[in-house]
């Protein structure tokens, strides 16, 4: 049985977080073959540290796209996101590209009959979840600790008032109080969040923040009794890729759903929409969202499984957690004969083949606004008056 009253939690990490870093450059690198070719194929790592990236990875694409151009955009990201520190400068990092031509035996597979049944680029099983306890159809911790970030970041961007002593490397922790699954209220909260002014005390920091996150969380949920923990270890002067070394693809709890629906393990950063940890992520989403904004439960979890060189998933999986009103095994098979869930007719009903991806890097790949260019697709609901219909 579910549970009503219960405490959960979860984080996220701003744009300047030594992974976010690392997956902002990789989308970049993704962003830059499919604006060139929208066929283009990227499989992109980034390594950060002090002062140096590493950018490795397989690509198959235009050749006006150079090692110069790809270090250019590295720098161009780091500069964005705001690092000008002694350890860790746009202008001063190093940055080596080591990409190389794609595996002939991995595109075999993807290539095979491209126009008509295309096969998946790996296999793997990707989750996507929904629930309404938000207006974005998201998990309250996770949808508040991204927005938590967010908007500091976006202050400190703007140079609003003493958010200008921030920096850009933070990250948040949220614990939701929910009250017969509903949340109500934070417990505790927690941020750390670098400063390059270096003399601030912890209350000092929290001084400043206060007032922005009071402002972006709902009316009474943070009360008295909400414990604050900001800069709980004191001083956090230097940050990013100096003070601790980024990869690409650490943060996919981050990425999806805070920890509140199952994952499959692949991560989404760097990988061009052939590759279905990424397209048949933003799959699974779609349809979960679809079916919670139909109306036809509270919640739902969607899984799919591919395998390598195969059009059609393995399977799908409907997991209503109790609070649906159609059965799941009837559910399962509408949403299988409504959306065509192979690799290329999922890229071309979500427009995937686009430079979308950069803006994905951080604060989540959901509960994100659709936007006039495409980005953020798989947050439309454009499948509720069918999916009524077939009910």
């Amino acid at each position: 049985m579910t549970r009503s009253n219960y405490l959960f939690t979860s984080e996220s990490v701003s744009e300047g977080h030594p992974d976010k870093v690392c997956d902002r450059i990789s989308d970049e690198v993704v962003d830059a073959y499919l604006g060139a070719l929208p066929e283009a194929r990227v499989a992109c790592e980034t390594l950060a540290t002090t002062n140096r990236v590493v950018i490795a990875g397989e690509t198959r694409g235009p050749d006006s796209i150079t090692k110069e151009t790809i270090a250019d955009l590295a720098r161009k990201a780091i500069r964005d996101i705001g690092y000008e520190q002694d350890g860790f400068h746009h202008a001063k990092v190093d940055v080596e590209v080591l990409l190389h031509p794609q595996s002939a035996n991995i595109a075999q597979g993807v290539d095979a009959n491209a126009n008509k049944d295309e096969g998946a680029g790996d296999q793997g099983i990707m989750f996507g979840y929904a629930t309404d306890e938000t207006p974005e159809l998201m998990p309250a911790p996770i949808y508040y600790a991204h927005k938590i970030l967010r908007d500091l970041t976006d202050a400190r961007k703007a140079r609003l008032g003493d958010a200008v002593h921030l920096g850009p490397d933070a990250k948040s922790q949220v614990t939701v109080k929910y009250e017969n699954g509903r949340p109500v209220g934070i417990t505790q909260l927690v941020l750390s969040t670098q400063h390059i002014k270096e003399d601030l005390t912890s209350e000092e920091v929290k001084a400043i923040v206060k007032p922005f996150i009071l402002k972006t969380l709902p009316a009474g949920w943070v009360t008295e009794e909400t414990v604050w923990h900001v800069n709980p270890t004191g001083k956090f002067v230097i940050g990013g890729p100096d003070g601790d070394c980024g990869l690409t693809g650490r943060k996919i709890i981050v990425d999806t759903y805070g920890g509140a629906a199952p994952h499959g393990g692949g991560a989404f950063s760097g990988k061009d929409p052939t590759k279905v940890d990424r397209s048949a992520a933003y799959a699974a989403r779609y349809l979960a969202k679809n079916v919670v904004a139909a109306g036809l439960a509270s919640r739902a979890a969607i899984q799919l499984s591919y395998a390598i060189g195969v059009a059609k998933p393995l399977s799908i999986y409907v997991d209503l957690y109790g609070t649906g009103k159609v059965d799941e095994d009837k559910l399962e098979k509408v949403l299988f004969e409504l959306v065509d869930l192979s690799p290329r007719a999922i890229r071309t009903r979500l427009g995937l083949n686009k430079p979308i991806y950069a803006r994905t890097a951080a604060y989540g790949h959901f509960g994100r606004a659709p936007e006039a260019d495409g980005g953020f697709s798989w947050e439309r609901t454009d499948l509720v008056d069918e999916l009524k219909k077939a009910f």
